[in-house]
């Protein structure tokens, strides 16, 4: 157990649930609409190929909407999945201009193909989704303890996440404990320095993530010394990640038997 009086902000996608069939999915109907002519007819063989290809890439993803760049990007073969993981800082603002996009309208798109298929099929839509065993008991936990203040600060839009901690994990978050960057496009350092000065005060701070490209933002912004910094194993993080964070020590790489000892 953490010691008392702390406060736990957690990250959602990669570190409470494995949403990454269902972002694939709804990445897949929202290119289909953007770009018929470029997805359409494309053969069960070849999507099933697609979206096993994304489970590789997941780890490059920040925010949603760049599921369908990646997606678009397969199905064209202008980039193998290895090269994607190891250049999309590159990729991901050269196909914004070369595509003629723009972030918050491929941010919109995407969260109404996600918003069309909850209203059509609720049930059909939490499926694809997998919250990871052991992790969401241990939240349980902390949430329940008087002691400790649980947030999820995550890229995922705030109604999506609420939902599927109600509707697939029966463990419901209040609106205001659920800070998306999503919309904002603030990053999760702005989050974690507003929940530090809000309701910090006098608690021991922990953030857990998956994406050690965000942990490594923290570590930079040296008003936030006093977080300690958790980099997960199960999510979405390769080797050479993990092997990056555990020669730093300001992050411990934890496995779901020390994450249930920090809750």
């Amino acid at each position: 157990m953490t010691a008392s009086n702390s406060l736990l902000a957690l990250d959602f996608d990669g570190v409470l649930c494995d949403s990454c069939g269902e972002s694939s999915l709804s990445a897949w109907k929202a290119s289909e609409k953007l770009w018929p002519q470029i997805f359409a007819g494309t053969s069960e063989d070849r999507k099933s190929s697609l979206l096993n290809d994304m489970r590789v890439v997941r780890p490059v993803v920040e925010t949603g909407y760049e599921n369908m760049l990646l997606l678009r990007a397969l199905i064209e073969e202008r980039n193998t999945p290895a090269e994607l993981l190891a250049g999309w800082s590159t990729f991901h603002p050269q196909l914004m201009e070369e595509w003629g996009l723009d972030r918050a309208d491929m941010v919109n798109k995407f969260g109404e193909v996600r918003d069309r298929w909850i209203a059509d099929d609720f049930e059909g839509w939490l499926a694809p989704n997998e919250f990871y065993p052991g992790v969401l008991d241990s939240t349980r936990v902390a949430m329940e303890s008087s002691s400790c203040e649980v947030y999820i600060v995550t890229t995922k839009q705030a109604r999506f996440t609420s939902a599927l901690m109600a509707g697939m994990a029966g463990l419901p978050f209040e609106d205001d404990r659920i800070h998306s960057t999503t919309v904002s496009a603030a990053p999760k350092t702005h989050i974690l320095s507003m929940l530090q000065e809000n309701v910090g005060n006098g608690r021991e701070l922990h953030f857990v993530e998956d994406k050690l490209s965000t942990l490594q933002k923290v570590i930079q912004d040296s008003s936030l010394d006093a977080w300690n910094l958790y980099l997960v194993d199960w999510g979405y993080n390769t080797t050479e990640e993990r092997e990056w964070a555990q020669a730093n020590s300001r992050i411990q790489l934890i496995g779901i038997d020390e994450f249930s000892k920090i809750v």
